[in-house]
């Protein structure tokens, strides 16, 4: 119950910060953060040793680091630049910003 306890805690942690960051370098550092525990604490409750931790901790930390190198945020959404309103009174964008 203990080992289902701290992995779910593992994770939760993982899912919080896995999406922080706004420059390459900052997703790299959490990627690699991020990974390096959740490595930790799987490979030492898989192999029962501080070796296994170890191993999971640079596995992980170098997954972790390579995903965050290359994930990108997704674009700013399009603002409206002119609306317009139907026979219902919705308004519905007709013209954008560049």
């Amino acid at each position: 119950m203990k080992k289902v306890f701290l992995l779910g805690v593992v994770f939760a942690g993982a899912l919080t910060l896995g999406g922080c960051g706004h420059t390459r370098d900052e997703r790299t550092v959490n990627g690699a953060a991020v990974g390096a525990a959740s490595g930790a604490v799987i490979g030492g409750l898989a192999s029962h040793s501080a070796g296994g931790a170890v191993a999971g901790a640079l596995l992980g930390g170098a997954a972790g680091g390579i995903i965050g190198a290359n994930s990108n945020p997704p674009p700013p959404r399009r603002r409206c630049a002119e609306w317009e309103e139907d026979y219902y009174g919705r308004r519905h964008c007709i013209g954008w910003y560049d």
